[in-house]
């Protein structure tokens, strides 16, 4: 099978494919927030998502006329990048109730170190200098982001640690594979597949779901929701594509730090919600690392 990846469509392309899912999920994680405070749980939240995937997906197919990969690497693949990312999701879930989100947020923001050394080792990947010095300010800024010194003396226990870092580890894996399924198949199919497996675990979500709590079903409710979701489904398309042309080792920390920069922007504009210390230094340090790893040549 010839390599999809092998030829991208311009310069660059990878990155105009990343700075589309930082904009995306930015603005995405400026607003979520907003379904749980009107009455909608998180775990209804992920069922509404599943379902945003859906026009995405078969979106990308029809450009492809819809030819889906369906040979047993392509099923493998498309299934692990899948349930890795929706997986991971269901183990958040869990972990939220067991600890701290200012102290689980930040672990699991560390995905991308899994990503890089798995695509170092495994994939052979490298950059120059300047790729490093961005990748190294990127992960300096992802746990400022979520981190808060509050409460960091109160009695939590060490489960909730141990499920952020199952979610660390599922997500960093995913994009690994993304960039590994990128090699062999086309990037609408993995798109497919990654509905596809949001979908299957949607029923979980759903009997996770407290309803002996009010659930808000008006319009501010699940329409709120999908209204919101669906920027981080088109988000996610985006990035397999940005997978599909860049290297891992840029990409993540690029789309995992630049996201929540665009996020903490938006939210001190639209919200008016001045950023605390931390997110103020978090935020610097993203400036510099999407400035660096934009302007690092790519490496063949």
């Amino acid at each position: 099978m010839v390599p999809l990846a092998a030829a991208a469509t311009g310069p660059k392309t990878w990155l105009l494919y990343a700075f589309a899912t930082t904009i995306l999920w930015g603005v995405w994680g400026a607003f979520t927030p907003l379904s749980a405070e009107r009455g909608f749980p998180d775990t209804l939240v992920y069922c509404v998502w599943s379902l945003t995937m859906i026009a995405p997906a078969l979106y990308a197919l029809a450009r492809q006329d819809w030819r889906l990969d369906h040979d047993w690497r392509a099923l493998a693949h498309g299934m692990i990048i899948g349930l890795l990312g929706a997986g991971g999701q269901m183990v958040l879930f869990y972990a939220l109730t067991k600890g701290p989100a200012y102290l689980i947020f930040p672990v699991i923001s560390l995905s991308p170190i899994v990503t890089i050394v798995m695509s170092f080792l495994l994939l052979g990947e490298r950059t120059n200098v300047i790729g490093m010095a961005g990748i190294l300010f990127a992960l300096l800024s992802l746990p400022l982001f979520d981190f808060s010194l509050e409460g960091l003396s109160e009695g939590t226990g060490l489960g909730w640690f141990l499920l952020s870092l199952i979610v660390m580890g599922c997500w960093g894996v995913q994009a690994f594979f993304m960039k590994l399924a990128n090699r062999t198949m086309r990037a609408e199919t993995i798109f497919f597949y990654m509905m596809v497996t949001g979908l299957m675990l949607a029923p979980v979500a759903w009997g996770m779901t407290d309803f002996s709590a009010p659930v808000n079903w008006g319009a501010d409710g699940p329409y709120l929701a999908a209204a919101i979701q669906i920027l981080n489904a088109i988000g996610a398309l985006t990035l397999v594509y940005a997978f599909r042309y860049g290297q891992a080792i840029v990409v993540s920390p690029l789309t995992n730090a630049g996201a929540p920069l665009m996020t903490a922007v938006i939210s001190l504009i639209v919200i008016g919600t001045l950023p605390g210390r931390l997110k103020l230094v978090a935020l610097g340090l993203a400036c510099v690392a999407a400035v660096l790893l934009a302007l690092a040549p790519e490496e063949k």
